[in-house]
């Protein structure tokens, strides 16, 4: 029954029932492969539960069996390699449609270890990838500015204010008026040192007391002094301003930190959001748009690994391919038996149905005939009945106008009717004008506008012309 053979044909040739058995098992093959195809694609595309997945997988097993019974049973025998060629070529297309979208199930799932490794690299390529492109954003831009700008807050704050850029100036200020008061300083306990040992003689002249060279000595000590006294004033000023920079820098660190931080937890936490809808998104992608991709990045990195996935993508093409195959190699071989008993039924039947068609329409053109002959009859015996009338208002006519002359009234009779006719009897005459006006309405033109229907056999309208017959009586 799958492969298309005739019960009727089977039971005069049974021999030809082992070639249809196993043409139905190779559809049987196919779809089985179908079922296991469906029901590993809808598992693996909607992760529905294995029971419900295996009814849409027998669904499709029954279309692929019931597509490729149709391509048998569609490729007839044929003598002729071109015809076949031409028959085959279609089929042989969409058979080989049919087996790429069987296989591809069924290699995901022998390979589904080797898949699955592979699907868990391209996820993290993937969520690798998303965090590059909200980095990128133009939302998220300036996230890098602000955490350096929070960062210098904090450290601003923390150091009571001193680590403000703008503090830079004013601590080199600091900086080099410390330098001098420590440089005016030396120099003073230099030139105090120098008095003092001028005082005690261990230097300078070597004469001990309060000589000129002491006098000199304390007199550029003093002077030093005076150096120093400034520089310590100049000193003291640079550090205030650097307090009071401080200061105000602190205090505007302090309230551009807590805006600084508002803004940057919320593009953070936005961020965040957006980067963790994506890895729940990414984590749930293991459909089967992922796994081509895992098994084509497999084959590309293992020249093994493409090797078997080709090989049993072929093999489950060429299983799906070989009923169509083998129909065709069967019509390229001599008739069988089969073939030419099934030939002459079916040029026996025709041949019957001819017969019973032309039959047919001989009996219909027999009834149809019978029908207008019948018609014709009936419009015949019509016309007759009318041109009685006709013939009777004419002598009933005649008759009252030989009354109104003065004429007996008598019975009428046609001339030659009753024997011994008397000489004065106008009879003769009136037969004779009754004759003359059946003859005259019998060859009276029919209407132009007869319908078309009177053609065929159809009754016409026959009325008899009142005003005609009254003046064919008075001319009488």
């Amino acid at each position: 029954m799958l492969s298309g053979a005739r019960p009727d044909v089977l039971e005069a040739v049974p021999g030809a029932r082992a070639r249809f058995v196993a043409l139905g098992g190779v559809l049987l093959s196919t779809g089985g492969l179908a079922v296991l195809s469906a029901t590993f694609a809808v598992h693996m595309a909607f992760g529905v539960w294995w029971p419900l997945a295996l009814l849409f997988g027998l669904g499709w097993g029954v279309v692929i069996v019931n597509l490729d019974r149709m391509l048998l049973v569609g490729m007839a025998h044929d003598g002729s390699l071109a015809r076949n060629l031409l028959m085959a070529v279609p089929r042989v297309g969409l058979a080989l449609v049919l087996g790429v979208v069987i296989s591809t199930p069924l290699t995901l799932q022998i390979f589904a270890k080797e898949i699955d490794t592979q699907v868990v690299a391209l996820q993290a390529e993937a969520a690798d990838a998303y965090k590059q492109s909200l980095d990128a954003d133009a939302r998220f831009a300036g996230l890098p500015a602000l955490r350096e700008e929070v960062a210098t807050a904090q450290a601003v704050v923390a150091t009571g204010g001193s680590a403000a850029a703008d503090l830079a100036p004013l601590q080199a200020g600091v900086t080099t008026a410390q330098a001098a008061y420590d440089a005016a300083l030396a120099t003073q306990r230099e030139l105090s040192a120098r008095a003092q040992c001028e005082l005690d003689g261990t230097c300078g002249t070597g004469d001990r007391g309060m000589g000129e060279a002491y006098a000199r000595a304390r007199d550029a000590a003093d002077a030093q002094r005076g150096v120093v006294e400034s520089a310590k004033a100049d000193l003291d000023t640079a550090v205030a301003a650097v307090a009071t920079g401080a200061a105000r820098s602190l205090g505007q660190a302090t309230a551009d930190l807590e805006t600084d931080r508002t803004e940057l937890a919320r593009l953070t936490a936005q961020q965040t959001a957006l980067q963790a809808s994506f890895d729940e998104t990414n984590a749930d992608n293991t459909g089967i748009l992922i796994r081509l991709q895992a098994l084509s990045a497999l084959s590309d990195s293992s020249a093994t690994m493409a090797a078997a996935h080709y090989l049993l993508a072929l093999l489950f093409i060429a299983v799906e391919l070989l009923p169509v195959l083998m129909k065709m190699l069967l019509n390229l071989g001599p008739r069988s038996t089969y073939d030419r008993l099934t030939e002459l039924r079916d040029d026996g039947d025709l041949e019957i149905e001819q017969l019973q068609q032309s039959a047919r329409v001989e009996v219909e053109h027999a009834v149809q005939e019978l029908l207008v002959l019948a018609e014709k009859e009936r419009v015949d015996r019509q016309r007759e009945r009318v041109l009685a009338r006709r013939r009777a208002r004419l002598a009933a006519a005649v008759a009252q106008r030989a009354t109104a002359d003065g004429e007996p009234s008598e019975p009428r009779t046609e001339a030659g009717d009753e024997p011994g006719r008397r000489a004065w009897d106008t009879g003769p005459i009136l037969g004779l004008a009754r004759t003359a006006a059946s003859r005259t309405v019998r060859t009276m033109r029919r209407r132009p506008d007869v319908p078309a229907d009177v053609r065929v056999g159809v009754q016409p309208d026959v009325r008899p012309d009142v005003p005609a017959l009254d003046r064919e009586v008075e001319r009488v």
